[in-house]
């Protein structure tokens, strides 16, 4: 199912590729059933906290109807950063899966007591970002 998940993801970072934002796409499941996706918006909107995560996050909230996340996993094409983990960490999010590492502000070192799958669709995650920082910056 994390490939499956993380395909998805793979299409909201796409989207984000096609409107110049960094190309990352996060997916919020529980019981098997997405209940939210969303892509970067932060050159878009100006605004900082406008990543696929809170997006993601956000949506799942209004949805649920709930702050918490209990038994949602979370799929992201990167490694989420600190502002990030900290929403993941206080949603209650159980499990983060992602694509790459985020070698600069990869925070998921600190998310101790929650779940994380590194690596899932890897190559494709890498090549999509790779390709943005080559043709559009």
């Amino acid at each position: 199912m994390n490939d499956y998940y993380m395909n998805i993801a793979l299409k909201e970072a796409k989207k984000a590729f096609k409107k110049k934002e960094i190309p990352v796409g996060c997916v919020i499941v529980k019981n098997n059933k997405i209940i939210s996706q969303a892509h970067n918006k932060k050159e878009k909107t100006k605004c900082l906290t406008k990543h696929a995560e809170l997006i993601a996050i956000q949506k799942a909230n209004k949805k649920l109807k709930n702050w918490r996340l209990d038994d949602c996993v979370l799929y992201t094409t990167m490694e989420p950063c600190m502002m990030c983990c900290g929403a993941i960490k206080q949603s209650r999010i159980k499990k983060v899966v992602y694509g790459i590492n985020n070698e600069n502000y990869g925070f998921t070192e600190h998310l101790n007591d929650i779940e994380i799958i590194p690596y899932v669709k890897k190559n494709e995650c890498l090549d999509l970002i790779k390709q943005f920082f080559k043709t559009v910056r």
